[in-house]
């Protein structure tokens, strides 16, 4: 049995850039992370040291950097895209390439009915997302977000599961459900308004999170999934990963209090960690 140099690819992750738009004097902000992975044939790197083939990851890291002023950095999916085809397109060894774009959001501070025009401060934790990936095959693009937060206080159950010897959690008809959302859509086109459709999603989520009486977080997840593709026909499926932020009622009684689902211990783990993709058939 002989040994083979199996599926490998290299790349610069985790470069951070802002990019500032000042053409007038109302600026505007995108700021992103970006990861860069390059396939090809590369086995001589790993075989013999040959790096002659290989560009280095530095490199990638300065493109992604220039590419921000040559082509502009406005909707990461066309920036992604672009700079991948680069990538695959220009540099011969290269024959696939994956851009990863995190996205953190800045909302003008409160100056005046439109906000101040050059200062910002961070939204939450959330994280808009895309990964594309260019190949001979094609032009991937899988949208999405991350650490969305969400929560509401009643509105939700959890009832008539299964039990066992060992189960000890009580049935509930009225409780605190809330997430961290992880969302990911595959989109069937690139001819799509990126910044819009991005926005309208991440409203049916929401929606659907505060809308639907949820018996658990797993149907929740199935209407949200379902509500995204009657609404979006250019996304083929869409992933969602919600790890449950269990908030437990916490026993007043021996304080001579009652606590009608008023005040909770929120646990940060262990958790449930609830996934579904709902895809067309």
């Amino acid at each position: 049995m002989g040994i083979v140099l199996g599926a490998n690819q290299y790349g610069k992750a985790e470069n951070r850039l802002v990019r500032i738009y000042r053409e007038t004097a109302r600026h505007e902000i995108r700021d992103v992370t970006v990861s860069t992975a390059l396939r090809g044939d590369f086995a001589d790197a790993h075989l013999h040291g040959d790096q002659s083939k290989v560009l280095p990851t530095d490199t990638q890291k300065n493109t992604a950097y220039a590419f921000a002023k040559e082509h502009g950095l406005r909707a990461i999916e066309d920036y992604a895209i672009t700079l991948a085809r680069h990538f695959v397109d220009d540099v011969e060894p290269v024959r696939g390439a994956r851009i990863s774009v995190d996205e953190f959001a800045w909302e003008r501070v409160p100056v005046g009915a439109e906000g101040h025009d050059h200062t910002w401060v961070r939204r939450g934790p959330e994280v808009r997302t895309t990964v594309v990936d260019v190949s001979d095959a094609g032009t991937e693009v899988v949208s999405g977000l991350r650490d969305l937060v969400l929560l509401k206080s009643t509105g939700s159950e959890f009832a008539g599961f299964l039990k066992d010897r060992y189960t000890t959690l009580e049935e509930t008809h009225d409780r605190i459900m809330s997430t961290s959302l992880v969302a990911r859509w595959r989109y069937t086109s690139l001819e799509i308004d990126w910044d819009k459709t991005w926005g309208d999603v991440r409203r049916i989520l929401l929606e659907q999170f505060a809308t639907v009486h949820s018996l658990a977080l797993q149907q929740t997840l199935w209407e949200m999934g379902r509500a995204v593709l009657e609404a979006h026909p250019e996304v083929a499926e869409i992933s969602l990963q919600a790890p449950n932020k269990h908030h437990f009622v916490v026993d007043l009684s021996p304080f001579g209090l009652e606590n009608p689902n008023e005040v909770f211990y929120a646990a940060d783990r262990p958790y449930g960690l609830i996934e579904a993709t709902v895809t067309r058939d």
